[in-house]
């Protein structure tokens, strides 16, 4: 007796793939990627790897659409919501240059931002796909910066994920303002915030 559709089961295997937006999606495991997207680290049948995309993938705005929100917002918070930062320029500094000399001096609070809710499993989720929000919240605002984690350089042996406690060390460079920085910060598994700073580049 032939099966309908309802009754037939997808036995398919599939994995999770993430383009440079970090818009999510499922291929199937046995052809190869589309071009443009990258394996994102997992695999299995279909509602898994579905379950995973909703666990992950918590904001839908584009990576290039999100960066131009937190630019703007950081111009707005630099210039006191008065006018564009450029125009506080003085003696060759302006505000975005004193940011990032003020993050690069001694440390400073931080929090890692995860929406919609802070969990250990959604942290560990962020830092597995390498790429983390930290927060310096001492800021005007607070400065909320998305890293992209430099693995050889993070440190996860003092972090137990499993009990929520330790820390976790991530480092991960990125540009602040057009200038290279390197954020280091030490974030504790049982209230997701610490200390961190950042380095600038040559």
């Amino acid at each position: 007796m032939a099966l309908n559709d309802t009754e037939r089961e997808d036995t398919t295997v599939y994995k999770v793939v993430v383009n440079h937006e970090e818009q999510y999606s499922i291929w199937p495991t046995y052809k190869p990627n589309p071009a443009g997207w990258k394996d994102a680290g997992k695999s299995g049948l279909k509602p898994d790897c579905l379950s995973y995309i909703k666990e992950v993938w918590t904001d839908m705005r584009p990576l290039s659409l999100r960066k131009k929100m937190e630019e703007t917002a950081r111009a707005k918070e630099l210039s006191g919501g008065e006018m564009p930062a450029m125009s506080k320029m003085k003696s060759g500094e302006n505000e975005s240059g004193s940011l990032v000399k003020k993050l690069s001096q001694g440390t400073h609070p931080v929090e890692v931002t995860m929406r919609p809710e802070k969990t250990l499993k959604a942290f560990k989720g962020c830092i597995d796909r390498g790429y983390v929000h930290v927060k310096f919240t001492d800021t005007k605002g607070g400065t909320e910066l998305g890293v992209r984690l430099t693995p050889d350089m993070s440190d996860l042996t003092a972090a137990n994920f499993d009990h929520g406690t330790g820390k976790a060390k991530i480092v991960g460079d990125l540009m602040l303002d057009y200038v290279k920085v390197r954020c280091i910060a030490n974030i504790n598994l049982d209230t997701f915030a610490g200390d961190g700073h950042l380095e600038p580049l040559a």
